[in-house]
């Protein structure tokens, strides 16, 4: 079983910084010791053969000649090194005992007033630094130098250590604290206080995962009550009418109401209003999951108008409204379920007729770029302001007691949804503009409904 402490992202985090740090500071002293050792070395080394070469090519002006081995050996035995020194014809003057000449690469040329008198071997800074402990032959002073330097460099390396340890342990809580606040806010969701909001800190990653989470929890909450107020609205419309029929028959069924055409009309227009209401409740559902069938074919924009115009004319010229259609004969055709869309078309003219008691409803289409433009505007009583933005929400009313209509029906409430949900089936989207009139003549009221379409 892991530790809780161990387990956390802080700690985690703090302990990848460290390690970090650990590594990084002992690859760079590591890097530094071995770097230092040789180019002191190779220093050192030329340090010491620029001063040999000035003793040779004085002792060689000095006595004209390299001399026997006995006087070389008290000249310059101090000097003698890995070095190994041969003369102007390459006949080896000195070379250290039981060293190969092969080892000895670097050649220094001895000169006196210009003539070459012979030529002095080093080993090459190479094997040097792959075996320094061995050939280096360093001084009590540069082996300290050397030292020193390790020293420092491992100083440094655990004061890096360390300050990684310190900003890891700062970084890591200023990187987790947001995401623990968005466990926690996680974590109420879970037991189910939807809406929880956290604090969006800055612009990163982390701040757009916050801003993210609060949307998709402010959608959940918005979500879940219009749930909840759907089930209410339901159960409210579908109360109504099941109440009228249920007191019209106990009345028949007891004998206290006779049966007359009147009656029956009525209870066959409460279940009429049932059935409307199960209809469109069943092609939300299908729109939602994405499963109703769409019979798509081209018709004219003009054409699609004038079956709606049709069907309403009638109706129009019993109010004393004018019921106009404004097309273009050219507009490219539309791909659409026709029945779908006329259904949304009958829809806004049916509403623009309940609320229009004078003046007129145009139907008109006009071209957009790659779309089409379908419009429904009424000179009507016009919808509030505050009543725009729910107007495609389901089940609202205008009239929030939910009296019957001047019909006589019930409104389900669903209408201008079914229409959104529709439209959107087809890729286009629906919009609303309206206005109420403050007076009749200098400030006219009406409703304008615009549906874009693809072409």
């Amino acid at each position: 079983m892991k530790h809780p402490v161990i387990q956390s992202l802080t700690t985690k985090l703090t302990l990848a910084f460290l390690l970090i740090g650990i590594l990084g500071a002992a690859l760079v002293a590591i890097l530094t010791s071995y770097s230092t050792r040789g180019e002191f070395d190779k220093f050192v080394t030329s340090m010491g053969a620029e001063q040999i070469k000035a003793e040779l090519e004085a002792y060689y002006s000095t006595n004209g000649e390299w001399g026997d081995d006995s006087e070389r050996k008290a000249a310059f035995n101090p000097l003698w090194g890995d070095m190994m020194l041969l003369d102007a014809t390459g006949e080896t003057i000195f070379i250290p005992p039981y060293q190969a000449p092969e080892l000895f690469v670097e050649e220094i040329a001895l000169e006196v007033d210009g003539e070459p008198i012979g030529t002095l071997f080093t080993k090459s800074n190479q094997h040097t630094y792959d075996q320094y402990d061995k050939w280096s032959n360093r001084s009590r002073q540069e082996t300290q130098f050397l030292d020193n330097v390790i020293r420092a460099s491992l100083l440094s390396a655990t004061g890096a250590a360390a300050l990684a340890l310190v900003a890891g342990a700062v970084l890591s809580r200023g990187l987790t604290r947001p995401i623990r606040a968005l466990t926690e806010a996680t974590q109420k969701m879970t037991d189910g206080e939807l809406g929880a909001q956290v604090a969006v800190q800055g612009g990163d990653e982390i701040g757009r995962l916050a801003s993210a989470f609060n949307r998709m929890s402010h959608d959940l909450a918005a979500a879940s009550q219009k749930r909840k107020q759907l089930t209410a609205d339901i159960a409210h419309d579908l109360r109504t009418p099941l109440t009228i029929l249920g007191g019209y028959t106990e009345g028949l069924k007891d004998g206290t109401l006779q049966g007359s055409p009147q009656l029956f009309e009525i209870m066959h227009d409460e279940v009429g209003h049932l059935e409307h209401l199960v209809t469109d409740l069943r092609t939300l559902s299908l729109v939602d999951a994405g499963r109703l069938p769409l019979n798509k074919r081209k018709v004219a924009p003009k054409a699609l108008l004038e079956r709606t115009g049709l069907a309403y004319i009638m109706q129009a010229e019993q109010k004393g409204l004018e019921l106009r259609i404004e097309s273009a004969d050219s507009l490219p055709p539309l791909h659409v379920d026709t029945e779908r869309m006329t259904q949304v078309l009958n829809n806004l003219v049916s509403n623009a007729l309940r609320y229009t008691d004078q003046g007129q409803i145009v139907l008109s289409a006009a071209a957009d770029d790659d779309k089409v433009l379908l419009q429904v505007r009424d000179t009507g009583s016009g919808i509030a302001a505050d009543v725009l933005p729910h107007i495609f929400d389901r089940f609202y009313r205008v009239d929030a007691s939910r009296q019957r209509e001047r019909s006589g029906s019930m409104s389900s409430g669903l209408g201008l949804a079914i229409a959104q949900a529709l439209v959107q089936a087809h890729g286009g989207k629906i919009a609303v503009e309206s206005t109420v009139a403050k007076s009749a003549e200098n400030n006219p009221s009406g409703t304008t409904f615009t549906i874009l379409l693809p072409v």
